[in-house]
């Protein structure tokens, strides 16, 4: 069975291109002059990890876990920081900069550019004959739309603007130009702007969880805000976001959400904030720009996170956390004082195993 190749290469690019899109130095201090002009000359065909690398391939290195990898790489070329540069076999081409991670982004991006945002899934330009549009929705030139995908009364969609197989866009609905909407998502009560990528199966604009306890019972509480995803965010597979009850949940420019995230009604997220994996944030919440919460971290209702505050992986976070503080534990406190205590929680349990 042959290999197939998701993401074609957009054309091969000589290593001087490749170095000045990353903002690299090829380097070859362990060879003869000529040989500087040799690697500049030799052309980039693929991407690949150090330990699976051939002639041809990019790689980079930033952490000594994978020394022996880069021993042996076969690499045509390596990003990697100064310091590092002994560690690298001379039949390779060391590209020097100052962050090896960023620099192979920016690298690989210019390689493949189709990976950036989902494509149409049937390589398809218009509307598809499958897709059901009600005539008052207004789509710009450029807008396609994939088989099975509903768009309903009102709804406007910019141009470049791709919804995927099976999505639905409900009445009055807008969304910007260049966004991919992916499969199966739902869309309803929402604002999203340009260059959002929404992947697979997420749902935004639903009911938020609002119910008042009575002695007949819990009475639902109409849920009568928006959601409004700004520009440039990107919403993992399978993620969740709640409409606002009185008031609109907001997700700020920039910010990224991973998969499997849920975040309640009337929650405000900051910009440029990174929420990963199966994190959830309870309803009236306020994230400050550039915070970042932890895979599996949860955050009680009607908190404020302050602006660079980070949250680590499985923590549950009951108060407020202050602008610039880093936290963990359930429940979360400062990330100095979690670490010390389970630390000191291991010295006595291992106290008590030695007697």
């Amino acid at each position: 069975m042959s290999a197939a190749a998701f993401f074609p290469l957009a054309r091969p690019a000589p290593l001087s291109e490749i170095a000045r899109v990353a903002g690299a130095e090829i380097r070859c201090d362990f060879g003869p002059e000529s040989a500087s002009g040799a690697f500049a000359s030799a052309f980039i065909i693929g991407v690949a990890p150090l330990d699976w690398s051939r002639p041809g391939d990019l790689c980079f290195y930033d952490n000594p876990r994978y020394r022996t990898a880069l021993s042996e790489c076969r690499a045509t070329a390596c990003f990697l920081r100064q310091r590092h540069l002994a560690l690298l076999p001379t039949s390779v081409a060391a590209l020097v900069v100052d962050d090896p991670q960023r620099a192979m982004t920016l690298a690989t991006a210019h390689l493949f550019p189709d990976a950036l945002r989902p494509a149409s899934l049937f390589q398809s330009s218009g509307v598809s004959p499958g897709a059901v549009v009600d005539p008052s929705a207004r789509l710009e030139p450029g807008v396609i739309v994939d088989p099975g995908a509903v768009i309903g009364p009102g709804a406007e969609i910019g141009a470049g603007t791709i919804i995927g197989p099976q999505a639905a866009i409900g009445p009055k609905v807008c969304i910007g130009r260049d966004c991919s909407i992916g499969a199966h998502v739902s869309l309803t009560h929402a604002l999203v702007g340009d260059r959002v990528v929404i992947h697979p199966g997420a749902r935004l604009g639903q009911d938020g969880f609002g119910f008042v306890p009575t002695r007949q019972g819990y009475l639902k509480t109409p849920q009568i805000g928006r959601v409004i995803v700004q520009d440039d965010v990107e919403i993992g597979a399978n993620t969740t976001i709640d409409r606002g009850a009185s008031r609109d949940t907001i997700i700020g420019e920039g910010t990224k959400i991973d998969n499997l995230v849920q975040i309640g009604h009337n929650v405000v997220i900051g910009r440029f904030c990174a929420i990963v994996a199966q994190s959830g944030i309870a309803g009236s919440c306020e994230i400050g720009d550039f915070a970042a919460l932890g895979g599996q971290s949860a955050v009680a209702g009607h908190l404020t996170i302050g602006e660079g505050a980070a949250v680590a992986a499985k923590s549950g976070v009951m108060r407020d956390v202050p602008a610039g503080q880093r936290v963990g534990g359930a429940p979360a406190r400062p990330l100095r004082r979690f670490l010390r205590g389970a630390a000191l929680i291991d010295r006595l349990a291992r106290k008590d195993k030695s007697t």
